[in-house]
């Protein structure tokens, strides 16, 4: 992994403290780590370099030494602004991006983030205020946890970097816990320890003398623009995905991409190879079940443009893996799709040091399956209290004892979500675990613990915030306050760091998400159609066929794993002595779940969520260090 740490305080910091914290930042790459400190901050730092190699260490500093930043990230507008800041009449040593901050803090102060392109976490120390800024970019690309007691505050890309304070207590945070068991991942501002934070998206955090602030400095506004010629919003888009994907691709090191074979990582690639002069270098991970398996539509869009193609067939023992992603995951994660992307990152760093991939697609365009059928459920009426709470009921029983995709499960989810009004209906087709599973599987002392929390509030909050004109809008607003930066960012980060690889998501540069966001919702999700105005606009770049095949994601055969190869490990951890230690779910009700389960009703998102928990749990929390596991489980070396 590539970031940063630091403590500030009143009094004088630990600069020791800060090396440990930066030395579990995982690092293979080639590059070494910078530190500052004096009377009241020490800052660190490990990134992966990328630009400006022979001149671009850190912490940077002002021409005066005043101001000091430590940063992880990429930003992509750096020559604009390097030009803007010698007018100005700064001194610029180097020739990359990351003494850009020092000197647009000097300018501008905090309004220096408006002024910013790309993904970024950074700290910056102004001695002469006792000041300390942190920043986290747009959409959540970087992450970034912090904890004040008072009279200091410690910050780190990493929550095992933060570990290393004997003063953080590693307890879990049992509201943290009972939105993990809801969603798959902890949200933000929560982490899955008490009393640590994660710094949201968009958000600025200033500690000064003491006294910390958070703040919100960007948001989406999805009011939407009237649209009078279609043909020219597919114009437009193709020319800003274009100049989006042209300055990701700015690296002195090796670069390529993800191809999973769908719309949007072929549109990256097409966006590639248009303004490359080189081969581009493609990367694709398969699995052995044909349902699960895309290598067929990567190679078509491989083939039209003459990739250097790379592909892997994930047959490796996943009782070996897991605990690895376990330790490399500083919280519990129960998106299963995290174990291609892990393999599809060891296969691409083999190669090249940066990747494009097509992340964000779906959310600014309509991409999700499920965006239909919530379009669909706005025909259904709400129903009066007195008949929503058996029909949901009624739907939850059923869902408890039916196989994924078999129609009495979709009976379920039809009435769950018709027993929902429509701010609650996303909310429950997102949800792993119903309120009532939950507390069915807590401990009495954790029952207790979480009587009044609702996790459904959380998305009720996004779906209110949001400007679109309609539910299904605002639906698309939700997920991109909540599922892309909390799951798949953090996935996708996570993954490729942890093999010193860099990822950049074009579809994520916030000037087209912007234009993006005005579209009318007709020209995202329209007739049972995704991603309409995507799709036509890129139609030229792309065989005919990738647009035509249903969305796929990166799923696995999880329900499988867990009657198979998965299903005594799953017995063991979850039940034996270790895991009951722990005071907080019901070993029977464990049992049960696991029993239905192989019996034939479909309980493999919840037990994988258990199960990830409890990695975690023996990865973090009763490990006597935070060491990485010795568990052999790279297939690729």
């Amino acid at each position: 992994m590539c970031g940063i740490a630091g403590i500030v305080s009143t009094t004088r910091p630990d600069p020791a403290l800060v090396r440990r914290m930066c030395e579990v930042i995982e690092h293979r790459g080639p590059d070494g780590a910078g530190f500052y400190s004096d009377e009241h901050a020490a800052l660190g730092m490990r990134r992966l370099a990328i630009i400006d190699l022979a001149s671009g260490g850190q912490p940077v500093y002002s021409e005066d030494g005043e101001v000091v930043a430590v940063f992880n990230g990429e930003i992509y507008n750096f020559a604009e602004l390097r030009r803007d800041l010698s007018r100005r009449g700064h001194r610029l040593r180097g020739t990359g991006d990351s003494e850009c901050l020092v000197h647009l803090y000097e300018e501008h102060g905090t309004e220096m983030v408006h002024r910013l392109r790309g993904m970024f976490a950074f700290a910056i120390w102004d001695r002469a205020r006792e000041r300390l800024v942190l920043a986290r970019d747009r959409v959540g690309k970087k992450p970034l946890y912090w904890r004040s007691d008072g009279t200091s505050l410690v910050f780190g890309s990493e929550l095992k970097s933060l570990a290393q304070d004997p003063r953080l207590r590693r307890e879990v945070d049992p509201v943290a816990l009972d939105h993990y068991l809801t969603y798959k991942y902890v949200p933000a501002p929560w982490s899955i320890y008490q009393d640590v934070h994660k710094l949201p998206p968009g958000h600025l955090l200033v500690w000064e003398r003491g006294n910390v602030s958070v703040d919100r400095y960007w948001s989406l506004d999805s009011s939407p623009r009237p649209v009078l010629d279609e043909e020219a919003e597919e114009e437009r888009l193709r020319e800003l995905l274009l100049e989006a994907t042209r300055i990701r691709m700015v690296s002195e090191r090796p670069i390529g991409a993800f191809l999973s074979g769908g719309v949007d990582s072929s549109a990256v690639v097409a966006a590639m190879a248009m303004q490359s002069h080189e081969q581009v270098r493609t990367f694709c991970i398969g699995f052995e079940d044909s349902d699960y398996d895309e290598r067929h539509k990567a190679r078509m869009v491989a083939e039209r443009y003459g990739t250097e193609h790379h592909e892997l067939v994930v047959t490796s023992n996943l009782l070996d893996v897991l605990p690895h992603i376990a330790w490399h995951f500083d919280e519990p994660f129960a998106d299963a799709s995290a174990i291609p992307s892990f393999y599809v990152a060891q296969l691409s760093r083999k190669h090249v040091t940066v990747v494009l991939n097509g992340d964000g697609g779906d959310e600014s365009f309509g991409g999700y399956q499920r965006y239909v059928r919530m379009g669909q459920a706005e025909r259904i009426p709400v129903m009066p209290h007195t008949l929503a709470m058996p029909t949901g009921r009624l739907g939850d029983l059923i869902a408890d004892r039916t196989v994924s995709g078999s129609w009495p499960r979709r009976l379920a989810r039809l009435m769950q979500i018709a027993a929902a009004p429509p701010a609650r209906r996303y909310a429950r087709l997102m949800s792993q675990f119903t309120h009532r599973q939950k507390f069915a599987l807590y401990s009495d002392e954790l029952r207790e613990l979480l009587a009044g929390v609702d996790s459904h509030r959380l998305l009720d909050e996004a779906f209110e915030r949001s400007s679109a004109a309609t539910c299904l809008g605002r639906i698309l607003d939700v997920d991109i306050a909540s599922y892309l930066p909390d799951d798949l960012l953090v996935k996708v980060d996570i993954s490729t760091m942890a093999n010193s690889l860099e990822a950049r998501s074009p579809l994520l540069d916030h000037h087209l998400m912007e234009w993006a966001a005005g579209l009318p919702i007709a020209l995202k999700v329209r007739n049972g159609e995704t991603k309409v105005l995507l799709k036509r606009a890129v139609a030229p770049w792309l065989p005919k066929e990738i647009l035509g095949f249903p969305k796929q994601g990166f799923d696995v055969p999880l329900a499988a794993w867990l009657r198979g190869e998965l299903r005594e490990p799953a017995f063991d951890l979850l039940t034996d002595a270790t895991a009951r230690s722990r005071g907080m779910f019901r070993p029977q009700a464990v049992r049960d779940l696991l029993q239905r389960h192989v019996e034939g009703a479909d309980h493999s998102v919840q037990l994988w969520a258990l199960l990830q928990f409890e990695l975690w749990y023996r990865a973090h929390v009763t490990a006597d260090d935070l060491a990485r596991p010795e568990t052999g489980c790279d297939p690729l070396t």
